[in-house]
């Protein structure tokens, strides 16, 4: 692969942003399959345990709203190359802890900053085609969302040949080769700094849930809907731990590989997208969300059930995510990656709220509770995107330029503050 000089997104450079994306988020869910195994080691029980997934969830939230509208400030292949090098030495801090506390605070401090990922995919929507955008965003989101669903795999995996903290010393080595590779060949591209202030430039990020309505129906939808996946994911380990399955960390680490199938779908949602039939797509996975839970909630005892209704609950979540993406990153290309904060924050914290309500429920009634709860976020998800529908009309689904009340400015970050 050849650095990238001629202002076109080529294939090799893609999947290099793919593999960066799913590389960096992937530390954050590490500690899923091993929530049993972590606690008896560091002597913390599974309610304490379940606060690792919850304090990733939380701690990525917080990098999206902080770090990743730099993006629209100052120089992004810099600011990528930052912080995945980051993201290595707190991958250290986890893989080296010796108790929960110091536990968390690697995995808090890991998932601030490895909303890396979430400053490539912007990049690539900005070098893609735009009538592109939606194939190239949903190849990079597979590559993130395979990066999330194969790391409980890789989890598994490792912990069974040399202990849960191995898994961490191979990811800080794989974060530091990407911070390498995006630095040879990504190009420059943005950055203004002499033009906001870092305080102004937050309170335009907060500002976008004002001027831009799809903005605030696009976040509720899609967090709503991860806070769906996230409740099934979490959950998961504490009932394949238990009989009837009694499985071992390898195991359950291998349904990775099942969640693995919806994510494959997200090219196939981009495309979709890109010719028009984004509230399909949309309206598609928010239905398919609702109707996973029944077979999850069977999958207590059945096996055939279970997988069937991972495979259907990842699949409709990523239709969802990636149309909406592709609603978003079509709005306002000056201010995209304030606007991917924005948005992205709202999904990590429907998924922080997710997995933290799933661990108490589960604690109090079990499987069948929360498969109750995944149901009511997955129903909220199809009550939210119908009212969105009826309030906005089609506005979701024509050109960008009809849900936006001023035109946006050509230069690389001013503008998004118009009427601020």
């Amino acid at each position: 692969m050849r650095p990238h000089t001629d202002g076109r997104l080529s294939r090799g450079l893609l999947l290099l942003m793919s593999v960066a994306t799913g590389s960096a988020v992937a530390g954050n869910y590490f500690a899923q399959p091993l929530l049993d195994l972590v606690g008896r080691e560091l002597g913390i029980g599974p309610s304490t345990a379940a606060l690792l997934v919850t304090a990733a969830q939380a701690g990525y939230a917080l990098g999206l709203i902080l770090l990743v509208p730099l993006g629209d400030l100052m120089e992004r292949r810099r600011l990528a190359v930052s912080l995945y090098a980051a993201t290595a030495v707190f991958l250290l801090v986890s893989a080296t802890a010796p108790n929960g506390t110091v536990l968390l605070t690697g995995t808090a401090l890991t998932a601030l900053t490895s909303v890396g990922a979430q400053v490539v995919v912007p990049f690539a929507a900005t070098l893609a085609d735009p009538a592109e955008r939606g194939r190239v965003v949903g190849t990079v989101m597979t590559g993130l969302m395979l990066g999330l669903l194969l790391a409980r795999t890789a989890s598994g995996a490792l912990s069974e040949l040399g202990g849960w903290r191995t898994v961490y010393w191979a990811n800080a080595v794989l974060m530091a080769l990407m911070a390498v590779l995006l630095r040879t060949f990504l190009p420059r591209l943005g950055g203004d700094g002499g033009r906001r202030s870092y305080p102004d430039l937050l309170r335009s990020t907060v500002a976008m849930f004002r001027y831009e309505p799809l903005l605030r129906w696009r976040a509720g939808i899609t967090a709503s809907s991860f806070a769906s996946f996230s409740a099934l994911w979490t959950a998961l380990t504490f009932l394949l731990v238990r009989p009837p399955y009694g499985w071992s960390e390898s195991a359950i680490g291998l349904f990775g590989l099942v969640g693995a199938v919806g994510a494959l779908t997200a090219t196939v949602a981009g495309r979709l997208a890109d010719r028009g039939h984004v509230q399909r797509v949309t309206g598609t996975g928010a239905v398919l969300l609702v109707a996973s839970w029944p077979a999850i909630a069977a999958g207590a005892r059945s096996l055939v059930w279970l997988l069937a209704g991972v495979i259907v609950l990842d699949l409709a979540h990523q239709a969802v995510l990636n149309s909406s993406q592709n609603v978003l990153y079509a709005l306002r290309p000056e201010a995209r990656n304030r606007i991917n904060s924005a948005f992205m924050t709202s999904l990590f914290v429907g998924g922080a709220v997710g997995s933290a309500l799933a661990s108490v429920v589960w604690a109090h009634t079990g499987w069948t509770g929360v498969c109750v709860l995944g149901g009511a976020f997955a129903a909220g998800t199809v009550v939210l995107w119908v009212l969105e529908r009826v309030t906005t009309g089609r506005a979701a689904g024509e050109p960008p330029a009809t849900s936006v009340h001023h035109a946006p400015d050509t230069t690389p970050i001013a503008s998004a503050n118009r009427h601020l």
